[in-house]
């Protein structure tokens, strides 16, 4: 894609990174910045919503497990945020004096996550999302400061995903009601995770990231990696998913066994998956929000607030 600046276009064609902001064109460093605050955003919302679940947690152990996972996940919004402070965002304000319905996470973490074993299924999943999204940018972008940023983040990210995997292996072991409650919690986060990758391409109304370089894959291909990696886990530990294997002509693609998109019922945490819905009806959940949105925005902005008037500058 041509721009009005050829230092920039040169960049764009010999595959070099772009080092400062002065290097940019305005169109990069929105897009950009758009990037960086969605990473943001995600990393620090996961915190509160992890941090309710790992409360039952079922020992000390697994406790501190689910502390640290919440600690990397506050270091690794401290990096996107910190590199958006660079490119001439408040960081304060980007964080604690924001609407919660402006930020830009996946609509999963406003549906509550309320058990030890629902905390596990998002490593499984939420976080191998989070791989997959991470791990493109981390091959592809063209951002220096922010790929040599994600070496910590993704090596942390494989700690998250050992611990879901590790969990989820010996509750489908146990049986029993530890297996029941298992596949329950697949049953409703599978079909979100599913979600978070956007829009199908056939929808997407630009490819921005992909012409500058920020990501490498557009979001089918990003689903059908994470589908790639998830779907013959969970048939390996005998969990039931919603998707199956299909190879042509040497192409092995993951095929949904539900309409994609379709109902989806945030308080009861149900998916109705023989009522179609449209990506209009998506779009506007997505907008509207979860159940838990304002409650966890609120609690970090609240906490930060109270702490400023206690402490003056």
């Amino acid at each position: 894609m041509a721009t009005a600046n050829p230092a920039f276009d040169q960049l764009m064609r010999n595959g070099e990174l772009i080092e400062s902001p002065n290097e940019m064109t305005p169109e990069y460093k929105k897009e950009l910045r758009h990037t960086l605050t969605v990473s943001g955003d995600t990393e620090l919302i996961s915190a509160p919503a992890y941090y309710l679940a790992a409360q039952r947690a079922p020992s000390i152990n697994a406790f501190m497990t689910g502390v640290a996972i919440i600690q990397d996940e506050l270091a690794h919004a401290h990096i996107a945020y910190h590199i958006l402070e660079e490119l001439g965002e408040d960081q304060e304000k980007l964080i604690f004096s924001r609407d919660p319905k402006s930020f830009r996470y996946p609509y999963a973490f406003d549906v509550p996550l309320e058990t030890w074993t629902e905390l596990i299924v998002a490593n499984l999943f939420y976080d191998q999302a989070g791989f997959c999204l991470l791990g493109d940018i981390h091959a592809e972008c063209s951002y220096g400061p922010w790929k040599r940023g994600l070496n910590k983040v993704m090596a942390e990210e494989n700690f998250h995903l050992r611990n879901g995997r590790t969990w989820a292996k010996r509750m489908a072991a146990a049986g029993g009601e530890a297996r029941a409650n298992l596949q329950r919690a697949v049953d409703w986060m599978f079909p979100l995770t599913v979600e978070w990758f956007g829009l199908p391409d056939a929808l997407k109304m630009h490819s921005t990231q992909l012409d500058f370089r920020l990501k490498g894959k557009t979001n089918d291909q990003l689903r059908q990696w994470w589908l790639s990696l998830v779907v013959p886990y969970c048939e390996e530990i005998g969990i039931r998913v919603p998707a199956h294997r299909e190879e042509s002509d040497g192409q092995v693609t993951y095929v949904l066994d539900y309409p994609f998109p379709c109902t989806f019922d945030a308080e009861l945490k149900r998916w109705d998956l023989n009522d179609p819905c449209s990506w209009d009806d998506v779009m506007q959940r997505w907008r509207a929000r979860g159940p838990r949105n304002a409650e966890m925005v609120g609690a970090l902005q609240e906490e930060f607030h109270k702490f400023r008037q206690a402490h003056p500058r």
